[in-house]
C-alpha cells in the first residue's frame, strides 16, 4: 500500500463514510482510498462548494465534515468557505494535497500552512510515510475535540510513498470530557441569578453543541427566565413558551421590548456579539453571566461580570441545582404576549410593485406550505431577515445559519451538504440573487444527486445590502443594480425543475411539495424596496 492508502484506511477506520470534493491529481488516489472502504464522494463543482457542502453536512448530522482538494488553487479556491467554518466553530476535516518540500519552483506552490491558519483553521501535516495513520487520526480528532477546522496537507511525494510494512491505524482518541463548571463559579452565578427579578438566557452555538435545550429550559423554570437564542442557534427553544426567539438584529419588536427589561443576561455558549445585543443597547445595564467551554470566548465582545467556564449543558444544570424557585418572567401575561408577538404577527404595508412580491408575505405564505421537519439553510445578504423572521424550524440541527463571515455565495451548497445529510426530509436553501449568481454550478450538483431541496431565490436585481446602505446618502447605485435574469431558465439548463414567482400564487411550490422528486428553484421576484431595519445595525459593524 501506499501512504495514500493508510490514511484512507484510517479516516474510514475512524468514522469517516462521506466526504465532499473537487478532485485533482494531488488528491485524487487518498480520496479513492476513502470510497474503497466504503465512503460515499460527493463531487462538487467548486471547491468552495465541497468545504460549504461539509459545513453543512456537520451543522446537520452533528458528526465532523469531511472535504478533499487539490493543492494550490484547489486550497485557495476553498478559503472563503473555511474562513465560514472556522468562525462558525464548525468541525471538518479538509484534506489537501501539498507539493513536496523539495519542489521550490513548483506553479502550485503556496505557503498552505499560514494561508488556512490566517482565517481561523488549524494546519496539520501528513509528516513522513511511518507517521500518517497517526497523523490522520490526530488531525480528524482535533478537528473534533477543539470545534475548528483543520486541514490535513499532503505532501503529493510523501502520499506515492510506500506505507511501512507493519503501518497499524491507531485506535480513536477519546474526546476530552465537557468541561464541568467549578463549583464555586457556579454558587456566584447562582447568587447573582437570586437577585434578578428578570433574568433571560440567551443560548449560542456552543448550546447546540452540548444539547443543552432541556437543561436550559429546566434552569429557565426554575428561576423565571426568558428563553433566546443567537441567530446561528436559532431554532433550540422552538416550542417552549417563554422562547423570545432571536435575540439582537433580528429580534421582533415584542422580544426587544422584552430584553430591553432584563436585569440579568446569562449566555450558554453565545459570546453575545454586536449582532446578538444590537451593539451593546438590547440588554441595557444588565447583569452578564457568561458559560462557555471555551475560556478564549469569555472575554469576547459584552463584557462579563462573572465568567464561568464550562459546558453549557452540565453548567445549567448545576445552576438549577443552586438556585431557588421564582417566578420571574414567568406569567401567563407573558406567555400570551410573546405568543401574540412573533413576527408574522407584525402587520406591514404588502403593496409591492406589479410583477413583484413582497418578501415578508412571500415567506410568511411558503411557510404555511412547508413541513414540519423541513430543515433551512441561509446564504447571506439583504434578503437574510426574511428566512429568520418567517421561515420556521423545529430544532437547532435544522437551521444553518451561514453568516459566519457575512460572505454571500456559500448558502446554496451549504443547504446541499444539510440535505445529503437528511435526504428524507425537504430543505430549503434561502438565497439572494447575487448569491445564486456566485455559486450557479452548483444547482448542477444538486440536481444530480436528485435532492430534495427547494433554493428560494429573493431576487431583487441587486447587491440589495448596498443599496439600502448607500441610497439614502445619494450615491449613484448603477454598479450594484442589474438588469432582470431569468434564473429560473439557468436553473432548469442545470436540471432542476424552475418556477418564477412575481405574486403569491405558490400552487408549483405547493404541488412540488406534495412530491419533491428533485430541486425546485423558485426565482421570486421581490419588492426591491423592502427591507429590514436590521441592515443598518450589519453596517454599523463594518
Amino acid at each position: 500500500m501506499a501512504v495514500a492508502d493508510v490514511i484512507g484506511a484510517t479516516l474510514a477506520a475512524h468514522g469517516v463514510d462521506t466526504i465532499f470534493g473537487v478532485v485533482g491529481s494531488g488528491n485524487f488516489v487518498v480520496t479513492n482510498a476513502l470510497c474503497a472502504r466504503g465512503a460515499r464522494f460527493v463531487a462538487a463543482r467548486h471547491e468552495s462548494g465541497a468545504v460549504s457542502m461539509a459545513d453543512g453536512w456537520a451543522r446537520a448530522s452533528a458528526r465532523p465534515g469531511v472535504a478533499s482538494v487539490h493543492q494550490g488553487p484547489g486550497l485557495t479556491n476553498a478559503m472563503t468557505a473555511l474562513a465560514e467554518a472556522a468562525k462558525s466553530a464548525t468541525p471538518l476535516l479538509l484534506l489537501a494535497g501539498d507539493t513536496p518540500a523539495a519542489a521550490l519552483g513548483s506553479n502550485f506552490r503556496v505557503d498552505q500552512h499560514d494561508l488556512v491558519t490566517s482565517v481561523g483553521a488549524i494546519a496539520e501535516r501528513i509528516h513522513h510515510p511511518a507517521t500518517a495513520a497517526g497523523d490522520a487520526a490526530r488531525a480528524l480528532h482535533r478537528c473534533v475535540a477543539e470545534r475548528r477546522p483543520v486541514v490535513l496537507m499532503l505532501p503529493i511525494d510523501v502520499q506515492a510513498a510506500p506505507a511501512p510494512p507493519d503501518a497499524a491505524i491507531p485506535p480513536r482518541a477519546p474526546m476530552p470530557h465537557a468541561p464541568a463548571p467549578a463549583p464555586e463559579a457556579v454558587r456566584a452565578a447562582a447568587e447573582r441569578i437570586a437577585q434578578a427579578r428578570r433574568p433571560v438566557i440567551v443560548a449560542g452555538r456552543g448550546a447546540v453543541v452540548a444539547d443543552a435545550r432541556d437543561a436550559a429550559e429546566a434552569l429557565g423554570a426554575r428561576c423565571g427566565a426568558l428563553l433566546a437564542c443567537s441567530a446561528p442557534a436559532r431554532g433550540l427553544f422552538a416550542g417552549l413558551p417563554y422562547d423570545v426567539g432571536i435575540a439582537g438584529g433580528f429580534a421582533s419588536p415584542t422580544a426587544a421590548a422584552l430584553l430591553e427589561h432584563a436585569d440579568l443576561v446569562l449566555a450558554l455558549g453565545a459570546r453575545l456579539n454586536p449582532w446578538t445585543t444590537r451593539h451593546g443597547c438590547l440588554f441595557g445595564d444588565a447583569t452578564v453571566v457568561k458559560v462557555d467551554a471555551d475560556p478564549a470566548a469569555l472575554g469576547q465582545h459584552l463584557p462579563a461580570d462573572l465568567a464561568i467556564v464550562g459546558d453549557a449543558a452540565l453548567s445549567a444544570r448545576a445552576l438549577a441545582e443552586e438556585v431557588a424557585p421564582q417566578q420571574g418572567w414567568r406569567t401567563p401575561d407573558v406567555a400570551a404576549r410573546i405568543a401574540a408577538g412573533r413576527w408574522r404577527d407584525v402587520p406591514f404595508a404588502d403593496e409591492p410593485p406589479d410583477g413583484t412580491v413582497d418578501p415578508r408575505a412571500l415567506s410568511i405564505a411558503l411557510n404555511e406550505l412547508l413541513p414540519d421537519d423541513v430543515a433551512i439553510a441561509t446564504d447571506s445578504g439583504a434578503f437574510l431577515g426574511w428566512p429568520a423572521f418567517y421561515l420556521d424550524v423545529g430544532d437547532a440541527r435544522s437551521w444553518a445559519f451561514t453568516n459566519g463571515f457575512q460572505s454571500i455565495g456559500l448558502g446554496l451548497a451549504t443547504a446541499i451538504g444539510v440535505a445529503v445529510a437528511a435526504p428524507e426530509r425537504v430543505t430549503v436553501a434561502a438565497v439572494g440573487d447575487g448569491g445564486l449568481f456566485m455559486a450557479l454550478a452548483e444547482l448542477e450538483t444538486a440536481a444530480r444527486l436528485g435532492l430534495r431541496l427547494l433554493v428560494l431565490v429573493y431576487d431583487d436585481a441587486a447587491y440589495g445590502a448596498e443599496v439600502h446602505h448607500f441610497g439614502p446618502d445619494g450615491h449613484d447605485l448603477g454598479i450594484v443594480r442589474f438588469p432582470d435574469a431569468d434564473l429560473a431558465a439557468i436553473a432548469r439548463a442545470a436540471g432542476c425543475e424552475a418556477v418564477t414567482v412575481r405574486s403569491l400564487d405558490l400552487e408549483p411550490v405547493a404541488a412540488w411539495l406534495r412530491d419533491p422528486g428533485g430541486p425546485l428553484v423558485v426565482d421570486a421576484k421581490v419588492d426591491p424596496g423592502v427591507y429590514g431595519e436590521w441592515l443598518a445595525d450589519a453596517f454599523r459593524g463594518g
